[in-house]
């Protein structure tokens, strides 16, 4: 077995987890759709959308759990 010089990660292994890929992909639709409820309503808020998105991660993290039988 080699070792690895540099500590990167294993070849093979997904770059993010699919828990991971699900809490960010689900964070930037409620983004999305935040956002653009904010611009059709014509209220000043160009943030609404970003900060939607960010304070739904924490949310997303612990409403969608891991994968059945997955390791932490």
């Amino acid at each position: 077995m080699r070792s690895r010089a540099h500590g990167g990660p294993e070849p093979g292994l997904p770059f993010l987890s699919l828990h991971t890929t699900v809490v960010l992909l689900t964070s930037f639709a409620l983004g999305l759709v935040a956002g653009g409820l904010t611009a059709l309503s014509g209220a000043p808020g160009a943030g609404s959308g970003l900060a939607a998105a960010g304070s739904a991660v924490p949310v997303l993290r612990s409403l969608i759990g891991p994968p059945a039988g997955a390791c932490r």
